[in-house]
C-alpha cells in the first residue's frame, strides 16, 4: 500500500519525457522556469554544478539529461523536498553523478568550489505580495531569512575563482540582481524572457562570472509564446528538445 508521500506526489515529464520528475501534488510545482534555468547553463564535459535551493530538483534532472559528462549537486533545506529529490536522481538513473545535500543553501556544501552554480531564489522580499497558505510554496516563493544579496553571497561561497552564475529571477527585481552581483561578479549577460512579442518581460535569466570585470550584455532573449498562446518553435526547442541556450 502507498505511503503518505506517495500518494501526495504526482509524476510528471520534462523534455519531451526526457526527464521524470516525482512532485507534491500540492503547493509549490515546477513550471518552465527551472527549465529553462538549466538550458541556460552551458556546463561541459568533466564540470561540476551545484543547484541551490534545488526543491525536487526539476532544474538539476534537465541538466543532467542534457550534459551527460556533468556532475551535479543539488542543495535543499526542505526534508519533503530533499527526499523527492533523491528519489528523483533514482528515477532517472542519475544517482552515480548527481547527490542531494539537505542543508540551507548559507550552509558550506559539501564538494565546494563549484565551476558552475544555478539558482532559482525566492522571487518576492518579505511583505510584498501575498503569501501562500502551503508553507513549502511560501518559503519557494518568499524570502525566509536569507535575502538577494544573501543567496548570491551564498552562491560566490560555493564557485571557484572565475566560476560561473546561473539565476532566473523576476525580471522587475533587476536592479537589486544586478547591484547584488556588483561586489564579486561581472561579465554580466541578461537574458529577457518574453511572454510574446511587444509584451515586457517578467522573468530574466542572468549570468555572471565570479571575479571577472568585463561590462554587461543586454542579450536578445527568448519570446516564449505566440499570440494565440501555444508555445513559439524557440522556446519548444528548449522545453521539449532540451536545446540549450546560448547566453
Amino acid at each position: 500500500m502507498p505511503d503518505a508521500a506517495e500518494t501526495a506526489a504526482s509524476e510528471d515529464r520534462l523534455l519531451g519525457g526526457r526527464v521524470r520528475l516525482r512532485q507534491p501534488r500540492d503547493g509549490y510545482r515546477a513550471a518552465i522556469d527551472p527549465v529553462l534555468l538549466a538550458a541556460a547553463v552551458a556546463a561541459g564535459p568533466g564540470e561540476r554544478v551545484a543547484d541551490l535551493g534545488c526543491g525536487v530538483g526539476a532544474a538539476l534532472l534537465c541538466l543532467a539529461a542534457r550534459c551527460p559528462e556533468v556532475s551535479v549537486t543539488g542543495v535543499e533545506r526542505d526534508p519533503g523536498q530533499a527526499a523527492l529529490a533523491r528519489d528523483n536522481l533514482g528515477l532517472n538513473g542519475f544517482a552515480g553523478r548527481a547527490a542531494i545535500v539537505e542543508a540551507s543553501v548559507s550552509d558550506p556544501i559539501p564538494g565546494a568550489p563549484f565551476d558552475r552554480v544555478m539558482m532559482n531564489p525566492p522571487f518576492l522580499p518579505p511583505g510584498r505580495g501575498r503569501a501562500s497558505a502551503h508553507p513549502v510554496k511560501a518559503v519557494a516563493n518568499v524570502e525566509d531569512g536569507l535575502d538577494l544579496a544573501g543567496w548570491v553571497a551564498a552562491a560566490a561561497r560555493a564557485l571557484k575563482p572565475r566560476g560561473w552564475l546561473t539565476l532566473v529571477h523576476r525580471a522587475d527585481r533587476i536592479d537589486e540582481i544586478c547591484a547584488a552581483l556588483r561586489p564579486g561578479f561581472g561579465a554580466l549577460t541578461l537574458f529577457p524572457l518574453w511572454p510574446r512579442a511587444g509584451e515586457s518581460a517578467r522573468r530574466v535569466l542572468v549570468q555572471a562570472r565570479r571575479g571577472a570585470r568585463a561590462p554587461a550584455v543586454l542579450a536578445a532573449g527568448l519570446v516564449l509564446h505566440e499570440a494565440d498562446g501555444g508555445y513559439t518553435e524557440a522556446a519548444q526547442a528548449v522545453l521539449r528538445d532540451a536545446a540549450p541556450l546560448a547566453l
